[in-house]
């Protein structure tokens, strides 16, 4: 009776996948678009009803997006408005969405605006009482707790995958190639891994040394890749936002990531040292930090100083500049330069109330820098690093030493005290006192306090003695570093010693006639070499 009354009516059926693998291949958990509308058509047939419409939504999942941004679903709701159909269709009511707090009062939605919704598997969703309403409700619950269930299973099991070294599928990254394994999945589909692409790798070890050791950018790095004739796998040219991926990609170590899990690291993938890769992220993170930057940001600039150089007067930023007229090279008469200065932006924007000089002349600058930065390495080479290292940290372990001695002998003489205040409150409470009980009870909650911050001072103390090691290592670490830098200074490329310098050098602040403070990023002082360095002048 019931077919009967609605026999002939119009459906508009809708389809959908939550992956785009599915759109093609049958899935045992989840019916594919042919599959779901083979079932639907069937359906329809056997009830006599005609299908007037159809919509499919391919790799849109109903867990995650919103029936708002879902344009196929709206596409079926103007379509009920205007009262082109009498039932919507599809597969399974999860079709619709699995989305606990929406989903339910869409279809309620549907059946207000006059359309009936089926499935062909759990017949129809009515709302004539409060049970059909709650059970309406209680079914996308469950549907949004399998998704978030399914959710969880994936990533576990692709987590478990990377940490034992597979790759999770998808495209190969740019310096990879996909090659069948030999092995199929649960689903009987080829099982790929990756394999090292010499020609794709070397272009990666590009983009990492122009970033860490010449300081490029990403704009400027995919400008150096197209001029060299380079092209990106599709064929294409490079753009920056390519290559900001490739600096973000951990695979480049030789490590395969899926969220938090990390495989080992495999040495056949493995492109670049993981400590390049390190030094490229602190790089980002420090560019990306206007405040606390120490890496260059205007690494093309014809100077050695960049985003690091203040006017002493008004700390506003000095900014490069290029005048327009042109002079004779002193070197060479028939070649005409333009001149470079520093600018002080706060001055010439009168944005600050500067009493210094408006700019100073680049070349000038640059050459107090590059003399002080070659008497640091040529003091630091002439010291042998054990002598140097070595002698620091006796120094600071002996200064660690005397304050845990110092600190254990404070607290020794306030536990005695205490103790005397104890004992003088056990008389107090016999009547053999002279002090009364209110002031040695303050006198004791006193003593307690100091003891127990005596107590932590002591702690802290005996923990920074005991972390001795970490001591040396990080002076050998800073003496290494110092020392590699300044064999490569002199053979360096203009955007090398740009960045040895803003590694070196954390800020310089330039006073009238070119007097300098500089703060240095390395605490000189502690190698004994004599560099009391604050203030420098021409």
């Amino acid at each position: 009776m019931e077919n009967q009354m609605i026999t002939g009516t119009r459906v508009d059926c809708l389809y959908r996948v939550s992956t785009d693998k599915q759109v093609d291949h049958n899935d045992k958990n989840q019916a594919d678009i042919p599959m779901q509308r083979k079932a639907c058509h069937a359906f329809c047939e056997k009830m006599g009803w005609t299908i007037v419409h159809e919509e499919q939504e391919d790799g849109v999942s109903g867990h995650k997006v919103r029936a708002e941004n879902r344009d196929k679903l709206q596409i079926i709701k103007e379509r009920a408005r205007q009262g082109k159909f009498d039932i919507l269709l599809v597969f399974m009511f999860d079709r619709i969405g699995r989305i606990a707090d929406e989903t339910p009062f869409v279809v309620e939605w549907f059946v207000k605006n006059g359309v009936r919704v089926w499935s062909t598997q759990e017949g129809e969703q009515r709302f004539d009482n409060h049970t059909d309403k709650l059970t309406n409700y209680i079914r996308f619950w469950q549907a949004d707790g399998e998704s978030e269930k399914t959710s969880i299973r994936t990533k576990t099991a692709l987590g478990q995958l990377v940490e034992d070294g597979g790759f999770k599928g998808g495209v190969a990254p740019y310096g990879y190639d996909l090659v069948k394994s030999g092995r199929v999945n649960k689903r009987k589909h080829e099982v790929y891994e990756l394999a090292l692409n010499e020609t794709e790798a070397a272009v990666v070890r590009i983009v990492f040394d122009k970033y860490v050791h010449e300081g490029y950018g990403a704009q400027r790095i995919a400008t150096h890749l197209n001029n060299q004739g380079y092209r990106a796998r599709s064929g294409k040219m490079w753009y920056h936002a390519t290559i900001r991926g490739i600096l973000c990609n951990l695979t480049y170590t030789g490590v395969l990531r899926s969220g938090e899990s990390r495989s080992p690291v495999l040495p056949h993938l493995q492109i670049i040292e993981p400590e390049l890769f390190e030094e490229a992220q602190r790089i980002r993170t420090n560019r990306a930090n206007e405040t606390e930057r120490t890496v260059p940001r205007n690494i093309a600039g014809q100077s050695l100083l960049s985003g690091n150089v203040y006017c002493g007067h008004c700390g506003a930023r000095l900014n490069l500049t290029t005048s327009g007229k042109a002079y004779p090279c002193k070197e060479d008469p028939h070649r005409v330069i333009k001149r470079v200065r520093y600018i002080c932006y706060g001055k010439t924007r009168k944005q600050t109330d500067c009493d210094g000089q408006t700019g100073y002349t680049a070349h000038i600058l640059d050459r107090i820098i590059d003399k002080l930065v070659r008497q640091i390495f040529e003091r630091m080479k002439a010291i042998p690093k054990s002598e140097i290292v070595n002698a620091r940290y006796r120094e600071k372990m002996e200064e660690r030493k005397n304050l845990l001695r110092s600190i254990r002998v404070d607290y020794t003489k306030a536990a005695d005290e205490l103790d005397m205040l104890k004992a003088e409150v056990i008389k107090a409470l016999r009547g053999e006192s002279t002090f009364s009980k209110d002031l040695l009870g303050s006198m004791v909650s006193e003593a307690e306090a100091k003891c127990t911050e005596l107590q932590k001072q002591f702690e802290d103390a005996q923990a920074a003695y005991e972390e001795g090691q970490t001591v040396l290592h990080s002076l050998e670490e800073q003496y290494d570093n110092v020392i590699s830098w300044a064999d490569l200074y002199d053979t360096a490329s203009l955007e090398a010693k740009k960045m040895i310098v803003n590694c070196l050098i954390r800020r310089v602040e330039v006073y009238r006639g070119y007097k300098l403070h500089i703060d240095f990023n390395i605490d000189f002082t502690q190698f004994s070499l004599g560099l009391d360095i604050v203030e420098i002048a021409a």
